[in-house]
């Protein structure tokens, strides 16, 4: 495995201080934001790092290159099945902006959300996947270019209830989504943190889906059971989780890179950090990442 971050946490930053704060830490790879250039639509969203509007293939080349950096993958995480069509148009066509980018980078790679009408359950959103999805997944495959799909549920905001704004986040769904569309380039970005919250196995899927985990997150989450137990299950998420450094909550990493080792996984692994208690300023978002990367070091040679 090759241990990165996904830059989203370095929103200050520009692409060189991306990387050349990745080279100085010992990183082998970033998960690159690419966000249409503009107004963030959510915390962690409109970051962008490559600007695939207007995509200097060369210089990104050289740059990485001479660090010694990889590009994991060209990461965008909107809502393609929004119930807003010119919305969900908007989004597709940026996707597969990004499938060109890192085709045209030979990254080979896309992170994303497969999105989900939050007003609709889910076999109405089902129905919908193959119209939006099936074009983009075809377009990728035809360049060579893997799509990974984030298990994120994106259900933590009250303006994102009552299903949550990404259809991709248990195991059942996994399999209908890949009856659907079964082209073997279209997989999982798996995040264990979110299995952790919703009280599931996060190892067990790992093995039934190995042939499909494109990319891997590593993200930490810690349930707060007294508070859990004054508000439930149904209340919006964040009233009872944070998300967390990896070693900090409660994902066993121990007996997540062992599944891993034991599948042969042998792509990225990307830290994402969402830790409220490091986000007070750009050098507290440095340290979170390199304590990151010193606790995961463990397992990493």
């Amino acid at each position: 495995m090759k241990l990165g971050f996904n830059s989203a946490i370095l929103n200050e930053c520009t692409f060189e201080e991306v990387v050349d704060f990745a080279a100085k830490n010992g990183f082998s790879c970033i998960e690159l934001c690419a966000w249409p250039k503009g107004k963030a639509l959510r915390k962690y969203a409109g970051v962008t790092h490559i600007d695939v509007d207007d995509l200097n293939v060369d210089y990104i080349k050289n740059y990485i290159k001479a660090k010694g950096i990889e590009i994991s993958a060209i990461a965008y995480y909107p809502n393609p099945l929004d119930e807003n069509l010119e919305k969900s148009d908007y989004y597709a066509a940026h996707i597969k902006k990004c499938i060109e980018a890192a085709y045209k980078l030979n990254v080979n790679m896309v992170t994303t959300f497969i999105g989900r009408n939050q007003k609709k359950t889910v076999e109405e959103n089902l129905t919908s996947i193959l119209a939006v999805w099936k074009p983009i997944v075809t377009f990728a495959e035809e360049l060579g270019v893997k799509i990974a799909i984030e298990n994120c549920p994106m259900l933590f905001t009250s303006d994102e209830w009552p299903g949550g704004q990404n259809l991709m986040t248990t195991p059942a769904v996994f399999r209908r989504v890949f009856e659907l569309i079964p082209n073997k380039n279209f997989g999982l970005n798996f995040d264990p943190s979110h299995f952790v919250w919703q009280q599931m196995d996060y190892i067990k899927p790992l093995y039934e889906f190995k042939e499909r985990i494109f990319h891997i997150h590593f993200k930490d989450i810690k349930v707060n059971k007294d508070r859990l137990n004054e508000v439930g299950i149904m209340a919006t998420p964040l009233e009872y989780i944070s998300p967390k450094l990896p070693g900090l909550g409660d994902v066993n990493w121990g007996q997540y890179v062992s599944a891993l080792t034991d599948i042969q996984y042998r792509g990225y692994a990307v830290i994402e950090v969402e830790d409220k208690a490091f986000e007070d300023s750009l050098n507290f978002k440095k340290k979170s990442l390199r304590l990151s990367k010193n606790y995961l070091s463990q397992f990493f040679a």
